[in-house]
């Protein structure tokens, strides 16, 4: 993905609001909810596409905002799980999309 945004590595605050900022967990992405968590970027899209949007390879927990777990640019050009250095855990239920 050379030259493409790497956006979903950005949050929408600055260091010093992060600093204080009830969203800020470890491990946690800024809740949608957030103010500072909108995305006014050209790349911005939300998916409509099920099959996009449903990928289970594509690796969720890079996106520092959950608004970015359901942007084009993010489920087309983000990271893959297979991506991920050893050792290096998933967050949460691997299988999300199981109903």
């Amino acid at each position: 993905m050379e030259g493409a945004a790497r956006c979903w590595t950005l949050r929408g605050c600055d260091d010093e609001m992060q600093s204080r900022c009830p969203h800020n967990v470890p491990g946690e992405p800024c809740p949608a909810d957030c103010h500072y968590a909108a995305c006014d970027r050209p790349t911005h899209e939300v998916c409509e596409d099920v099959l996009v949007l449903l990928n289970p390879t594509r690796d969720y927990d890079a996106s520092v905002k959950e608004v970015c777990r359901v942007c084009t640019h993010f489920l087309k050009h983000g990271p893959d799980v297979a991506d991920r250095g050893e050792g290096v855990m998933r967050q949460g239920n691997p299988n999300r999309f199981l109903l």
